[in-house]
């Protein structure tokens, strides 16, 4: 469920900055009021420590996880 949740905020993160490099426009400190808002510097560290966590997707041994799951469900 974590995983989960840190991709759609890496998701959310992504398609901001292709906001920013795009169109020059931030909709996260649109929305919540500026970049130095608190709600947008929340959202901001949510991000980045999104990114920090899905780092471990990558060094994860998928195959155990599939083979475990596939198991629990029959």
């Amino acid at each position: 469920m974590l995983d989960k949740i840190c991709l759609i905020l890496l998701i959310i993160g992504g398609l901001n900055w292709g906001a920013i490099g795009i169109f020059q426009f931030d909709i996260v400190a649109w929305i919540f009021g500026g970049q130095s808002g608190i709600v947008s510097r929340i959202i901001y560290t949510l991000v980045a420590l999104s990114a920090i966590w899905c780092i471990s997707l990558l060094f994860r041994d998928t195959e155990a996880a599939d083979s475990h799951m596939s198991r629990s469900t029959n």
